[in-house]
């Protein structure tokens, strides 16, 4: 029998842990209607944002959506990797 059928299912917006916080991997919709927005999906977290992806502002709006979405400050949220990308490693400070 697998092992890993016996476990039950990861939570996939998770991705790791870390004795400062939580990572997760995000998938951003910069310049969208519906932001800011955070949305669970089976893939991880979706941040709808606002601002465009110039000089900055999408990735400031990240920030600000994922800390009122998980209810810390915005110094707690750091972008870890993807700066420049759609996808985004973060980690939440808790």
């Amino acid at each position: 029998m697998d092992a890993a059928a016996d476990r039950p299912p990861s939570d996939p917006r998770r991705t790791a842990a870390t004795l400062e916080g939580v990572q997760y991997t995000v998938r951003v919709k910069p310049g969208s209607r519906r932001g800011p927005l955070v949305e669970t999906t089976d893939d991880g977290l979706v941040v709808h944002v606002k601002e465009r992806a110039v000089d900055g502002a999408a990735n400031d709006g990240v920030v600000r959506a994922l800390a009122a979405h998980f209810g810390v400050a915005p110094r707690d949220v750091t972008i870890l990797r993807g700066h420049a990308a759609r996808v985004k490693r973060v980690e939440v400070d808790e």
